[in-house]
């Protein structure tokens, strides 16, 4: 099973880090990650491979909002389905 982390706001130092710390806590294995600059602007998409999570992901979804709310950055946690649902024509 794999999930899908977007993340878009302001820059600032440590977003990578903060969002790894949140992986690393919950068995979360990042698979792929894509990440730019767009003038003043981050985003990233991370693909992380879920089945090995410890806790539920209602649990990693309350984290990444809080992480969300700390950071005062726009962070979304997907299950990879409804990620491909969502966003294909």
């Amino acid at each position: 099973m794999k999930a899908v982390i977007t993340v878009i706001g302001a820059d600032q130092v440590g977003i990578v880090h903060r969002v790894s710390e949140l992986c690393v806590k919950h068995q979360l294995n990042i698979e792929d990650i894509s990440q730019t600059l767009m003038d003043s602007y981050f985003t990233m998409i991370t693909l992380v491979n879920i089945s090995q999570m410890t806790g539920t992901f209602s649990e990693i979804v309350e984290d990444f909002d809080r992480l969300s709310d700390e950071l005062g950055l726009t962070i979304r946690v997907q299950h990879e389905d409804l990620f491909n649902r969502m966003h294909n024509v």
